[in-house]
C-alpha cells in the first residue's frame, strides 16, 4: 500500500512529503519470511531528489494518499538508509566543515558583505548547500564560480533569516530547554505581540524574545487556550456589579476564569465565571 511520510532534507533543509510503499503480509507469509523493519519516525531514509539522490530523516508517517496537499508531484523514498548510507552521511558532514573553511576563505577574498552559518553536502556529494545572512542583497556570481572549480559540484548558495540562523546554530532558550526551532518544530508560525498581551506576559522585549531576537516561538502554543478562556471574562481597568455594588477589575485570571474586584472602601472580592 502506498503511504506519505513527511522526510526533513539533510539537516536544515525543508520538510517535503515522499511516498513509499507500506507492506502488507498475511500472518503465514509474515512467519515464514524474515520480518523487514517498517518505516518509522526519526528514520534515515534515502530519498530522490532533483537531481540524484538525498538524505533526511522521517518526521511523520504512514500518512494517507488522501492527506496530500501539496500541488507538485511526490517524489519517492528509496529505502531507509543502511548502515554503509550512515556512514557516508557522517562523511559528509566531515566534508561539509572542510568546505566552509574553503567557502569563508573565498567570501574573504572577494570582500562579500555576508556571514556563512552552515554547510551541507546532499547525500551523493553532487551538490554542496552553502547557507548564509547578510543585511542587504549579494551578487555571489564571483563566488559560485571559484566553489564549482574547487569542489566541481553543483553550487547553492542560500540567504536565510534569523529564525533560520537560530535553528542552525542550535542552543538553549531562557526556559533551560533545547530551541523548540532546533529540535521539533517543521516550520515557523506567525507570532504576534497580542499572544503575549493575551497570556499577560510582561512586554519587555528581552523577556518574550528568542535567541534569534525575535519573538518567541512558544508564545503561540497556549494563544488559543487563552483565547478560549478569556471569553467573558472582563479585563483589567473594566467596572464589574456583585450583590449590586459596582468595582473596578484589579486582576484577572484567565486559567481560573476568576477576578479580582475591588470596591471604593478598599475590599477587595473575587468573582468567579463558569
Amino acid at each position: 500500500m502506498e503511504k506519505l511520510a513527511q522526510v526533513k532534507l539533510r539537516e536544515a533543509g525543508q520538510t517535503i512529503l515522499f511516498s513509499y510503499q507500506e507492506e502488507e503480509k498475511a500472518p503465514a507469509a509474515a512467519a515464514a519470511e524474515p520480518a523487514r523493519s517498517r518505516i518509522k519516525i526519526g528514520d534515515y531514509c534515502i530519498v530522490e531528489a532533483d537531481r540524484g539522490n538525498d538524505y533526511g530523516h522521517v518526521v511523520s508517517c504512514a500518512l494517507n494518499i488522501a492527506d496530500k496537499t501539496q500541488e507538485e508531484p511526490i517524489r519517492k523514498i528509496i529505502r531507509q538508509a543502511s548502515a554503509n548510507d550512515l556512514k557516508q552521511i557522517d562523511e559528509n558532514k566531515i566534508k561539509a566543515k572542510e568546505a566552509s573553511s574553503s567557502c569563508q576563505n573565498k567570501i574573504r577574498e572577494h570582500k562579500l558583505n555576508m556571514k556563512l552559518i552552515d554547510c551541507e553536502y546532499s547525500f551523493d556529494r553532487g551538490k554542496i548547500i552553502f547557507y548564509f545572512t547578510a543585511e542587504s542583497r549579494i551578487d555571489f556570481r564571483e563566488l559560485v564560480k571559484d566553489l564549482a572549480k574547487i569542489f566541481k559540484a553543483r553550487i547553492e548558495l542560500r540567504q536565510i533569516g534569523v529564525r533560520d540562523e537560530a535553528r542552525l546554530s542550535g542552543g538553549f532558550g531562557v526556559c533551560g530547554r533545547q530551541l523548540c526551532c532546533a529540535s521539533f518544530l517543521k516550520d515557523f508560525e506567525p507570532v504576534m505581540i497580542k499572544m503575549a498581551k493575551e497570556q499577560g506576559l510582561p512586554l519587555n522585549p528581552p523577556k518574550i524574545s528568542g535567541l534569534c531576537g525575535r519573538l518567541m516561538c512558544c508564545l503561540s502554543y497556549e494563544y488559543a487556550t487563552y483565547t478560549e478562556l478569556s471569553k467573558g471574562l472582563p479585563r483589567e481597568g473594566e467596572h464589574v456589579n456583585i450583590d449590586a455594588e459596582t468595582g473596578k477589575v484589579v486582576s484577572v485570571n484567565k486559567l481560573k476564569r476568576c477576578c479580582m474586584v475591588q470596591f471604593e472602601d478598599g475590599r477587595q472580592v473575587k468573582k468567579e465565571y463558569k
